[in-house]
């Protein structure tokens, strides 16, 4: 929905809108956005329809219908505009509208140029169909809840799974490997948020996305001399399993994996059946921890510090393998909630690096 600056001081009444413009910072230049219906339900609201487009991408929420009810804000808001989570937006543990600093960086510097000083707004997002397509993805195991996130780093689409997104990774890493022998590589935002917060240089950073295989080997074949694999354990998981794209449309096994280091530890069996039996790899963890609190074992060290090992050996004979180059690999292992489960010997060494104050 567009909304006018003065001399309207009200949102306009019900009018077709065909696209508005809308400026995407990232890269700087101007999207139109189809509006499929919008409606003025008061003198002080308004309610916009449009429609998600994730571009060439196998994306889940093709079409999806968002919604925005705007409406002007109250004398003691705070902030000029607020952004709430309605039905099926993602939220915090917390209650908050779980979404990147990037998207709230675009709805903030779009809406800002409308109003006029003390006027205040209030956009509550709106996906109807979020909360049973939230069922269908891993948001619950980052701690989101009730929903779909809001994510991204730019305002264009990548097709994260596409060989050209593949080749212009592959050209991010030959850049950079001219400038650091050590790089960082990140799966998703998630990596990306949580290593600059520990203070990775964010120069070092390489996002992976699921092509972690072919830019392990075009690492060694551009001279890298260590590589450290910062990511969410239900992904890199596959790795400890020699399973190097990580899409799961191409192979899973996590929670086979995570097993298979449980009996090598020495779990016992009544145990570990439970592991094998969790929905997913963070319950597996989440078992593991109750146990040790239960018993006062170690088992979550133990188990996931031969992962982080085994992940730190694969990749490095999978890089000699492929291209004959040796490369140092270190890991670092983090859960749900952005805590690092297990740094690996090497990772530690490898993290103490390409932290900026460490």
């Amino acid at each position: 929905m567009r909304l006018r600056s003065r001399p309207y001081k009200r949102l306009r009444s019900s009018q077709p809108v065909a696209a508005v413009p809308v400026q995407l910072l990232e890269p700087a230049e101007t999207a139109e956005i189809g509006i499929e219906q919008v409606a003025r339900l008061s003198q002080e609201q308004a309610l916009a329809i449009t429609r998600s487009d994730p571009g060439d991408n196998l994306d889940l929420t093709r079409h999806t219908p968002i919604w925005a009810l705007v409406k002007w804000g109250t004398m003691d808001q705070q902030e000029p505009i607020l952004l709430m989570a309605g039905e099926g937006m993602g939220r915090s543990q917390a209650g908050e509208l779980s979404i990147s600093r990037y998207a709230r960086r675009l709805f903030l510097e779009n809406l800002r140029p409308l109003l006029q000083p003390g006027e205040k707004l209030q956009v509550t997002l709106i996906l109807p169909e979020g909360r049973e397509l939230a069922k269908r993805t891993s948001n619950e195991a980052f701690g989101v809840v009730e929903g779909l996130s809001l994510l991204g780093t730019s305002g264009i689409s990548q097709p994260l799974s596409a060989p050209g997104q593949l080749q212009a990774y592959r050209e991010e890493l030959r850049q950079k490997q001219d400038q650091f022998d050590t790089l960082v590589f990140c799966v998703g935002e998630n990596g990306l948020d949580l290593s600059q917060r520990l203070g990775v240089d964010p120069d070092r950073l390489i996002k992976t996305a699921n092509w972690l295989g072919p830019l392990l080997v075009e690492a060694g074949i551009q001279g890298v001399k260590s590589i450290l694999l910062f990511g969410y354990h239900g992904k890199l998981l596959k790795l400890a399993g020699g399973i190097f794209h990580t899409h799961h449309h191409v192979a899973d096994g996590r929670l086979e994996i995570l097993t298979a280091h449980c009996a090598n530890a020495g779990l016992p069996t009544e145990e570990m059946q439970k592991v094998f039996a969790s929905p997913t790899a963070e319950d597996g963890l989440a078992y593991l921890r109750a146990l040790d609190d239960r018993t006062g074992s170690h088992w979550v060290n133990r188990v996931y510090g031969a992962i982080a090992a085994t992940i730190d050996h694969r990749p490095q004979a999978y890089i000699q393998t492929h291209c004959d180059r040796a490369v140092t690999v270190g890991t670092v292992l983090f859960d749900r909630q952005r805590h690092i489960i297990i740094t690996s010997m090497i990772g530690d060494n490898l993290l103490k690096q390409v932290c900026q104050s460490r």
